[in-house]
């Protein structure tokens, strides 16, 4: 079975910001994940109140073996049989914030930046997600409505 990197359950929030046939929704996880991401709403239409669920793994491979760099259909079950939209793309920045709330107790934030041939994610949340996660890194981000 493919490895996942990420894996979790949203809730679309506010309608996101609009453009010409991309929307950058944010959404929140059961795991209290905050994610910003611009989806190609023309191919798959998402809309406030929407949950989905997003995996994000190194390969499309159920053995979890080494993607070729491409995809091609090649009559095999993939990863992306379960799915209805996935991305391909490149992890580029990895960074944590510190706060400290009134009463003086920190937190400590980690954010995972990718981006799919221009269309940006943001991933916010727990240190420990951020764990398996490299600089560089190839992914494939992929969504499907329950």
């Amino acid at each position: 079975m493919a490895e996942h990197l990420f894996k979790d359950k949203f809730r679309l929030d506010p309608d996101g910001k609009k453009f010409d046939k991309v929307t950058r929704i944010e959404a929140t996880s059961e795991n209290e994940m905050y994610m910003q991401l611009d989806v190609a709403t023309e191919v798959y239409a998402m809309k406030l109140g929407d949950t989905f669920n997003m995996v994000l793994a190194l390969t499309l491979n159920l053995d979890g073996s080494t993607d070729a760099g491409y995809y091609t259909q090649a009559g095999r079950k993939t990863l992306a049989d379960d799915y209805n939209y996935i991305m391909h793309g490149k992890l580029y920045k990895i960074s944590e914030d510190s706060t400290k709330d009134s009463n003086g107790n920190s937190s400590t934030k980690v954010e995972i930046y990718a981006s799919f041939g221009g269309l940006l994610m943001i991933l916010r949340g727990d240190p420990s997600c951020a764990a398996s996660f490299q600089l560089d890194q190839r992914l494939f981000l992929l969504i499907k409505k329950p």
